[in-house]
């Protein structure tokens, strides 16, 4: 009987592996209307990317990115974590290439910074990740002047703005706060003519949150998560590698409190669960990997 139950919860083991290893690969589409732009605006499809965590290898994932070009995207803002490999920003670029023709804007994460190492899963559920000294140093300059050559605004600590569609929308960006390198800008009005305030971060650490909330932000994205990367069904994650609440592990939630068009007032906080894992943990669990297409249209 111990025998035949150890075979049983075995098969169950090795099932519920072979099922994350493809569901990491099995990339989707979200999709979310936020109501933020003055009445009369033209609606605006912006996509939001995340924690691609590419290697050259991943040959799969740059064809489906590049695809994306396809959904019609008016502008595209992406929240780090680009890199999984030393070699990979030509990867980046090219995955990326068919949507850099439209209007956008970047933040790095801390693997823009430094390659991945092995880690023990379990860690996790001891507090966020820390940053180790025998990381390898990755090319982020190269990545950063791929994409600023691409037309992209680096927000990395600054502000910017982009205009689309007839928006234009005024833009606050930190560096990844995960690893200590955020500095919030300095204030300032918004940006002439500005439709909204978007505020663009790669990890949602509340601090962070709570001052592009305060600078006026209409709207946060962030990434990081991975949407808790290993969830379990029907209830969600267990851990966001920052100190942001399991329930806005991923998706569209208000900051604080409830949505704001559900009257609860406050900024709309779009957290992705991100494309990629690190390529020494290449498994997601009730939590597929996603590009999220947000709709920016009129309030009320």
């Amino acid at each position: 009987m111990a025998r035949r139950a150890a075979l049983a919860l075995a098969g169950v083991a090795a099932a519920g592996l072979a099922w994350s290893l493809a569901e990491a690969r099995s990339y989707t589409v979200r999709r979310h209307e936020v109501p933020i732009l003055p009445a009369g605006s033209r609606p605006l499809r912006l996509l939001h990317l995340s924690d691609l965590h590419l290697t050259p290898s991943q040959r799969g994932k740059v064809a489906w990115l590049r695809r994306l070009a396809d959904e019609q995207i008016d502008a595209v803002i992406t929240t780090g974590d680009n890199l999984a490999h030393p070699d990979a920003v030509p990867t980046v670029l090219e995955a990326l290439e068919p949507l850099l023709s439209k209007p956008g804007a970047f933040v790095f994460g801390s693997n823009d910074y430094h390659g991945p190492l092995p880690k023990n899963p379990l860690a996790y559920f001891g507090g966020p990740s820390t940053l180790q000294a025998r990381q390898a140093q990755l090319p982020t300059e190269d990545l950063r002047a791929g994409l600023a050559a691409g037309g992209w605004v680096d927000l990395n600590n600054t502000r910017g703005s982009l205009a689309a569609v007839g928006s234009v929308l005024d833009l606050v960006g930190v560096d990844d706060p995960h690893i200590g390198l955020d500095v919030m800008p300095a204030a300032a009005d918004r940006v002439e003519g500005a439709a909204v305030r978007i505020g663009v971060a790669h990890a949602p650490y509340v601090r962070v949150l709570d001052e592009m909330a305060a600078d006026g932000a209409d709207l946060i994205l962030a990434g990081h998560t991975h949407g808790g990367q290993v969830c379990v069904p029907f209830y969600g994650a267990l851990v966001t590698n920052c100190d942001l609440d399991t329930s806005r592990a991923s998706g569209l939630h208000g900051w604080p409190g409830v949505r704001p068009d559900s009257g609860g007032g406050g900024t709309y906080v779009h957290v992705s669960a991100g494309l990629g894992t690190s390529p020494y943990t290449p498994i997601r669990f009730a939590c597929r990997p996603e590009a999220t297409v947000l709709t920016l249209v009129p309030r009320g």
